[in-house]
């Protein structure tokens, strides 16, 4: 071996162990991180639940995690190309808080991404559902948002989140499927080498299925909002307007409204109950001398609100602060004041 030779293995060997060192003092940071990152992991789960909830978009499941110590020291110590991934690990790694925002349709998950850009800064915003569509191909389907709480968040309830970071997932039941089974098969089992490209074709095939579910499910939900009716009333044993009239009611009332949980239009039955509103009929009369077109546009969502926002609106606007200390009401007084207040400004 030459002395230049010998030169050049020495120095490699030297930077190699600099990058050892780096990425072994990052994981051991992270680590003493990580327990920490889990509290704030479910406090942006717990934001985000809150605002889906109070814009009445319909959701599957809200979960969130902090990246595992293994998990984040396996992607630190990628590299490309014989140079490290990622030159500073900690700063450059930026899905150490994960929150997943399953829905049922694809056009809820475009609504859920709307409501956390106008909540929160949004630092990268990746369709890979779209990418993959324009390479031509069928396969994994999922909204990547990297999203910040800035310095300017109103709701001091969530202060300490601020400057914190959040890569968030947004994807429908059926491409949340897909994913999970692809990525237990590729990832947690063994796949015969001759088997690959044929479960490739498979998988593929999948994809261009669930697609094509997903529109289907999308024509169901739109001809439905075209054609339903108001409901049949409500029980003899239960004073209140009943869940599935109610939101038979408001789909046809909201023609251009998302659905909105299922839970949640027999909570907001409970405060119809509250204002003495007992019937279809009663409700139909009072949405009757309500511009509540003219509130959704005074409003200005950046996403299309559920039903249940919409008569939430409508009910704020009417009943003012008897409507916001209602019983059912009582956690949420500060952001219905909030709401109000914008209300009023924008019919002054």
């Amino acid at each position: 071996m030459s002395s230049q030779d010998a030169a050049a293995g020495a120095e490699h060997d030297v930077a190699h162990d600099a990058v050892h060192d780096a990425v072994h003092d990052a994981v051991q940071r992270y680590a003493q991180l990580q327990p920490e990152l889990r509290q704030v992991a479910d406090q942006f789960v717990t934001m985000v639940t809150a605002l889906l909830d109070d814009a009445g978009i319909n959701y599957v499941s809200v979960t969130g995690r902090a990246k595992s110590v293994a998990s984040f020291a396996g992607k630190a110590s990628r590299t490309v190309d014989g140079s490290p991934a990622y030159a500073d690990p900690l700063t450059e790694i930026t899905d150490q808080i994960g929150v997943r925002v399953v829905t049922y349709l694809q056009g809820d998950v475009t609504a859920v991404a709307d409501l956390l850009a106008g909540e929160f800064s949004v630092l990268d915003d990746r369709d890979l559902g779209q990418e993959t569509a324009q390479q031509g191909r069928f396969g994994y389907s999922s909204r990547h948002l990297l999203v910040t709480l800035d310095d300017e968040a109103s709701d001091p309830a969530y202060a300490h989140l601020r400057g914190r970071s959040a890569s968030v997932q947004v994807r429908t039941i059926l491409q949340h499927a897909w994913a999970e089974f692809e990525h237990d098969v590729r990832y947690k089992g063994s796949v015969p080498a001759a088997d690959v490209s044929d479960l490739d074709r498979r998988f593929t095939l999948a994809a261009g299925l669930l697609e094509l579910a997903d529109r289907e499910f999308t024509a169901i939900r739109d001809r439905l909002q075209a054609g339903v009716g108001p409901g049949a009333g409500t029980s003899d044993d239960d004073p209140r307007i009943a869940g599935p009239d109610l939101a038979a009611f408001l789909t046809a009332h909201f023609s251009d409204a998302g659905w909105s949980r299922t839970d949640h239009y027999s909570w907001i039955s409970g405060l119809l109950l509250e204002l003495g509103i007992t019937s279809l009929d009663e409700l139909g009369g009072l949405l009757g001398t309500v511009d509540a077109q003219g509130i959704n546009e005074r409003m200005d969502y950046r996403y299309p609100a559920g039903a249940v926002r919409r008569l939430d609106d409508v009910l704020l606007a009417v009943f003012g602060p008897r409507y916001i200390h209602l019983h059912g009401n009582a956690h949420r007084v500060e952001s219905l004041t909030a709401r109000l207040e914008k209300v009023r400004a924008s019919q002054s």
